[in-house]
């Protein structure tokens, strides 16, 4: 049965949707040896695919497990710069695995991975508005003044975001530490947030996603979720 090429390369485990159309767009797939554009659709069970000169793995087993990222890595499979990626913290994770969702260079915390093209691609759509939780180790003079306003709707790059939920979590010398609860996941949204409300992110963690939370998992290391937490994700909690 024919699919869209970017879904038939999720499925494959090989990367997400999101990198699969970025790498049509970029004329690096082939179907039956001639470049295959975005929106195209193939018959795996006829049709020939290669990426990068390369057929689609078959996937044995899918895998899904827990990471916790580390600052300074980025969250993708491979750099054309040498820099840091998870790939390298999940190289033993016995299948070639890839982010659903996205962490900051900068940020750290739980990240799930995963071959299940399908489920990441649900996972990754706005109407799942998963919510997750994150840390923020922020600096300003008066905290008391920009919680009100990071719990409104401000406006971020030209997108109204929806209201998250803000507690302080404790003070510190220079500013305080901030509980941020979110469903939307627009690109550095926290940061963005602390900015307009005169305060600066020293530190971003994201402690829980759904029904997951990072617990004592060391930096750096992963695990695999259990049978109760990968049915929970595939319901969408």
């Amino acid at each position: 049965m024919k699919q869209r090429l970017q879904k038939l390369i999720a499925a494959s485990g090989l990367m997400s949707r999101r990198a699969a159309e970025e790498l049509l767009s970029a004329g690096r797939v082939t179907v039956n040896g001639s470049p295959a554009a975005l929106g195209e659709s193939a018959d795996p069970d006829v049709d020939t695919v290669l990426v990068d000169g390369q057929p689609l793995p078959v996937v044995d087993r899918m895998v899904y497990i827990m990471l916790n990222k580390p600052r300074g890595y980025l969250t993708t499979m491979s750099d054309d710069r040498g820099r840091q990626t998870v790939a390298e913290l999940t190289a033993d994770a016995g299948a070639r695995v890839f982010p659903i969702g996205r962490l900051d260079y900068d940020s750290e915390g739980l990240l799930l991975l995963t071959n299940d093209g399908s489920l990441a691609q649900r996972l990754e759509h706005p109407s799942f508005e998963i919510k997750k939780t994150y840390l923020a180790r922020v600096r300003g003079e008066d905290i008391d003044a920009a919680l009100p306003l990071l719990r409104s709707s401000l406006v971020i790059d030209g997108y109204r975001i929806r209201p998250a939920v803000v507690r302080l979590v404790r003070r510190t010398e220079n500013g305080a530490v901030l509980s941020f609860t979110i469903s939307e996941g627009r690109n550095r949204q926290i940061r963005k947030m602390c900015e307009l409300a005169g305060l600066t992110v020293l530190r971003l963690r994201r402690i829980s996603e759904g029904g997951l939370c990072l617990g004592e998992l060391p930096v750096g290391k992963w695990r695999p979720l259990t049978d109760a937490e990968i049915e929970n994700l595939q319901k969408g909690k």
